[in-house]
């Protein structure tokens, strides 16, 4: 059997399997090679971990580990009588010295193997790359690779996508470690930076903090604006860059919103800043968006500055929150640490100037350089669908100038640039190192977050973009593979919940990824969220005929219907619901969910009656003589009969009467007559206890 016909079979990786493998003794094995006869019933028996035993046994047939019977020696020698000692000693080891070696020998073997395992080659390869592919980077025929494949056990086609887990192993046994990367991290390196044309630049600094925080009204007063006034519900749902005139220099602002559904924009703007500003209000602590924010700003490793806001309010602690922030490991200067903290208070414009000049002072530390020469690359920050401009994306510059006319690349567009503005709708010609730009002339919306880069012109720009399009397909085929038996079963399983189809239309990419994963995470073990569609721009004719046939709802975030998406949707009945705010549609959504929930049935006791005498009528059967001892007996209720503590029969009452009148409920302290529907085994001394079930509304 080989080795990755056995990891296959045990459920572990050929890597660890062959690490057991060299624990037991056993090395110079590949994923293709044989396992010993005599290992593959312990390697099954412990699930793919070295077995000690076996380790002994080839510890015998090798001279180097023989340490395990000497440490064991060394182990027992305090306990031992020194005559057992030495009996111990001349049968288990014929040179009483060995033992100090022995013991030094099994710690050295690992440092000596360890530098083995990483030493092989570094093989970058895409997601879904085919035989092709392989061949090409490694210096191999397409024949061989395909062969090596075929022997270990993948039958393909020299262009067929391979998964990533068929790509690790074939690197393995080509002599590679494979390292699964993105389109972009797979095409040519960056030039390298030229260290005398580095110049200052400005520091990108971003705002974070939890929500209601005050992040947005702090940089309203250092800009002097009023942008909070034009969110919706007074909290920030997308990414804003600004640029800040302060002493002559230049400070790059990304304002990042605080509300739980963004952290994939929170993360985003951690990753592309200098400085990360915490914004923590003095009357109200560290909150969870808070804790998340200074995780996002511990990953990125970058300095941090702690801005407590709100210091004007009568209530506000700011003595509390730092003793909070120093819980997570975020100790102020002022009390020995190495983190900044300034009191601020953005309604009444308080030490503002105090902070700026902390985040200058902080950037002067850092030192912070661009190189404005050579080819231009960024990030996106934010991109949208204009319905005047067309795909507009907000850019923050890393390196180089743009320029008007330049052609860049991102992800799967690419832009001729036609004309740049400023945050504040100004034209600009130039964009250097950390200046934020709106760039017009995008052939397609690009997506939030990919990076940018520069190419010579539209032909390389357009080849550039085809690549990464087949790249992408090629990852999607792989994905895409036909189900297994387990997979259909399952399918079969899921396909009996309900689905909530939806479209979701938002004005910018980030807004689409932040309210579909908020959906995502709502719970769908009853009930399942199915986005057939999510896209950046208006709501437009063709969602509306999606919706039509799919039976979905569409959502708006930020976004309207056109004219004639509007006229279909109330022609057809389709259900368009808008927002100006995230968590109002997220809540709309989880009451839809909730409504789909099957009712929970509640059970509630009526009353209990004992039966005390027993009389047949005609034509009716078996009537109970019975005494109500708690509660009201109902006719046509629910019932059960109970002997000895244990449920009889369980029914309906079909007759209740009081003497010769039929009466429709009996209460406590009264004697009765009950029939019991098809039921006529009553005996004296039963309990009939009467009950209704009643459906109730669930909650998601």
């Amino acid at each position: 059997m080989r080795v990755h016909e056995l990891a296959k079979e045990l459920g572990v990786a050929s890597k660890e399997l062959l690490a057991s493998l060299k624990e037991m003794g056993i090395d110079g094995l590949t994923a293709s090679s044989s396992v010993p006869d005599q290992a593959v019933p312990r390697l099954r028996a412990s699930g793919g971990k070295a077995v000690p035993e076996a380790k002994i046994k080839e510890a015998v047939e090798e001279p180097l580990p023989k340490a395990r019977p000497s440490r064991r020696k060394e182990v027992l020698e305090p306990e031992t009588p020194p005559a057992a000692k030495a009996m111990t000693t001349a049968v288990a080891e014929p040179e009483p010295l060995a033992p100090p070696a022995e013991v030094a020998s099994p710690v050295e073997a690992p440092t000596v193997a360890e530098p083995t395992g990483p030493s092989l080659p570094v093989l970058k390869l895409v997601h879904g790359s085919t035989p092709q592919d392989v061949a090409d980077k490694t210096g191999r025929s397409v024949a061989e690779v395909v062969k090596t494949l075929i022997s270990l056990g993948e039958m393909v086609t020299a262009s067929q996508s391979l998964s990533d887990d068929a790509l690790g192993l074939l690197s393995a046994e080509l002599g590679f470690e494979a390292e699964i990367v993105e389109i972009e991290d797979d095409e040519e390196p960056e030039e390298e930076i030229d260290e005398s044309r580095l110049e200052p630049r400005a520091p990108v600094v971003t705002i974070m903090g939890h929500v209601d925080h005050g992040k947005t009204l702090l940089l309203d007063a250092i800009r002097q604006t009023d942008v909070v006034s034009q969110e919706f519900g007074g909290i920030t749902q997308h990414i804003g860059a600004y640029q800040v005139h302060t002493n002559g220099r230049e400070v790059t602002f990304i304002d990042t919103p605080g509300h739980e559904a963004f952290t994939a924009m929170r993360a985003r703007g951690a990753q592309v800043t200098d400085i990360a500003v915490l914004v923590v209000a003095a009357d109200d602590g560290v909150k969870p968006q808070t804790i998340e924010a200074l995780d996002h700003a511990k990953a990125a490793g970058v300095p941090i500055v702690v801005a407590v806001n709100k210091i004007d309010k009568p209530e506000a602690d700011p003595t509390r929150v730092r003793q909070q922030m120093v819980e997570q490991g975020i100790v102020p200067s002022e009390w020995g640490g190495q983190n900044e903290f300034v009191d601020v208070s953005a309604k009444a414009r308080t030490n503002l100037d105090n902070l700026l000049e902390t985040i200058l002072l902080v950037a002067d530390i850092e030192e912070l350089k661009g190189d404005p020469v050579g080819r231009a690359r960024g990030v996106v920050l934010e991109a949208h669908l204009d319905k005047g401009r067309g795909p507009v994306a907000s850019v923050l510059v890393q390196r180089g100038t743009l320029d008007v006319g330049d052609t860049l690349v991102s992800g799967t567009s690419w832009a001729k640039i036609r004309a740049m503005l400023d945050e504040n709708g100004q034209p600009v010609k130039q964009a250097g190192p950390s200046k934020p730009v709106q760039i017009l002339g995008w052939s397609a919306t690009p997506n939030a977050g990919d990076d940018i880069r520069e190419v010579a012109d539209e032909r390389e720009a357009r080849h550039v973009v085809q690549e990464r399009e087949a790249k992408v397909r090629a990852a999607e085929m792989v994905t895409t593979r036909p189900p297994t038996l387990q997979e259909l079963m399952a399918q079969a399983q899921r396909d009996e919940v309900p689905e909530l189809n939806l479209i979701v239309k938002a004005d910018v990419q980030g807004s689409i990824g932040a309210l579909v994963d908020a959906l995502a995470k709502l719970p769908q073990d009853e009930v399942r969220v199915n986005v057939i569609r999510s896209a950046a721009g208006a709501i437009t004719e063709s969602d509306i005929n999606l919706a039509l046939t799919s039976r979905a709802i569409v959502v708006g975030f930020n976004v309207r219907p056109d004219v004639q998406a509007r006229e279909l949707a109330e022609k057809e009945g389709v259900d368009v619901r808008l927002y100006r705010v995230i968590y109002d549609a997220i809540d709309d959504i989880r009451n839809a969910l909730g409504g789909m929930l099957k009712p929970e049935q509640r059970e509630t006791e009526l009353g209990r009656a004992e039966v005390r005498a027993l009389f047949r009528v005609p034509k009716v059967g078996l009537v109970a003589g019975s005494y109500i001892v708690q509660g009201t007996i109902t006719r046509n209720a629910r019932a059960r009969v109970i002997r000895d503590g244990v449920v009889a029969y369980d029914g309906r009452i079909g007759s209740l009467r009081r003497f010769k009148d039929d009466v429709r409920e009996v209460s406590e302290g009264f004697e009765c007559g009950i029939g019991i529907e098809n039921f006529n085994d009553v005996k004296e001394g039963d309990i009939i206890e009467a009950y209704e079930v009643r459906e109730v509304a669930r909650e998601l």
